[in-house]
């Protein structure tokens, strides 16, 4: 039998299920690696206007959150790996033994052949250096490559990482360094036989993965299934028959919403508290365009009436909104939308403009919590003062 929810229960549901509902319930480093674990990933973008994608995920999430406690899991502690999953993203290391298929398939394609021959030079310059960039890599000519005609270096680097036989050793900036697979993964992981059976096994425990990441999810097309290759529908509507039979999710109907939606079954307990508890504390949060909790926008504009879209790619003639905005939400409600530019040099948290959506402005009373939302973001992004160009708070004091 269904769970039925009402609208206002389904979006507390998913909202501390992401964990931005209630007292923080991810704290510190290990904090980070807890969300990461009940999300399978934070999607990674290296454009860096007021903080790169993960580290605004994780912002608004993780008590005490600064940045370097994401550097030092991937790049020092080597808990967390960056690899594909929804698209380029960062996830806990022990998972990389489950896209063995995903590197193995690009063992052929672009410029596989023109890599080989290079592939030698580059892991003799890697038994010579622990790192290196394309940079560092006299592999002047060009080659095809996914977006467009490339350095034969960066192609030769990104295609062996892609392979699994590099890894990303750091990053500076939006230079990636690599460095050998083996010199950094444990051999049990990176010698672990592949661990599913045939391709839907595989695509059935991302779609899984992918419900756990948004919290709440619709059997049909959807930007959450990105990067989940040749995912049709007729595989998608078999494994969430065979999900339900395993107990693995469970049917969830929400007032007003046509589609069933899905959750993970032992999310049961979250719907269970909220039926008992009615009340939860209301925080104001900036969360990231790449958000998990956004990926299916669809979605989000259906439950929450919100209609969001990243205009970064749109040009500037054509946006309705900025270059990067980030949704604001307050208790369960997306009340609206900011943008947010640092000036790193002159350590200035710029608020280039808010909207509100109709009829949930911030009254005055509202107002402290939203500047200490500010206070908490402009630490975050390492800045020490606030310039409010839009001038939306002066008024909403008077």
């Amino acid at each position: 039998m269904p769970i039925y929810l009402t609208r206002d229960e389904a979006k507390k549901f998913i909202f501390i299920k992401q964990g931005l509902l209630g007292k923080h319930k991810f704290l510190g480093k290990q904090g980070i690696m807890d969300y990461i674990n009940q999300a399978g990933c934070i999607q990674y973008d290296p454009i860096d206007i007021c903080g790169k994608n993960s580290e605004l995920v994780l912002q608004s999430r993780i008590k005490g959150f600064t940045k370097n406690m994401l550097y030092d899991l991937l790049y020092k502690d080597r808990v967390l790996i960056d690899f594909f999953d929804k698209n380029l993203a960062i996830m806990n290391v022990g998972d990389w033994i489950y896209f063995k298929r995903i590197r193995e398939g690009y063992s052929e394609g672009r410029s596989f052949d023109e890599v080989n021959k290079v592939k030698e030079y580059i892991f003799g310059k890697l038994n010579e250096k622990e790192f290196l960039c394309s940079k560092d890599l006299e592999l002047n000519e060009k080659a095809d490559w996914y977006w467009s005609s490339t350095r034969l270096s960066r192609v030769a680097l990104e295609n062996l990482y892609f392979r699994g036989e590099l890894i990303i050793h750091h990053k500076k900036g939006t230079n990636k360094y690599y460095s050998l697979a083996k010199n950094y993964l444990p051999s049990e992981i990176l010698n672990h036989e592949e661990p599913f059976i045939n391709d839907l096994d595989h695509k059935k425990w991302r779609v899984l993965r992918r419900i756990k990441a948004v919290g709440m999810l619709w059997n049909r097309p959807s930007d959450a299934w990105l990067n989940i290759w040749n995912l049709k529908a007729e595989d998608r509507h078999q494994i969430f028959n065979e999900l339900l039979a395993e107990n693995c999710i469970s049917e969830v109907v929400v007032e007003g919403i046509k589609d069933s939606l899905y959750i993970e079954t032992k999310d049961v307990e979250i719907i269970n508290d909220i039926k008992n508890n009615t009340k939860f504390q209301k925080r104001i949060e900036f969360i990231a365009p790449l958000d998990g909790m956004l990926w299916d926008r669809n979605l989000i504009e259906k439950l929450f009436d919100f209609y969001y879209r990243w205009e970064i790619y749109t040009p500037e003639s054509k946006r309705k909104y900025g270059y990067y905005v980030l949704p604001i939400i307050y208790g369960t409600e997306f009340i609206g939308r900011i943008e947010m530019v640092c000036k790193r040099e002159e350590k200035i948290l710029v608020i280039k403009n808010i909207w509100f959506e109709e009829g949930k402005a911030l009254v005055a009373k509202d107002v402290n919590l939203f500047k200490e939302a500010l206070e908490r973001f402009k630490n975050f992004n390492e800045m020490k003062t606030i310039i409010d160009e839009s001038d939306l708070l002066n008024k909403l004091t008077i």
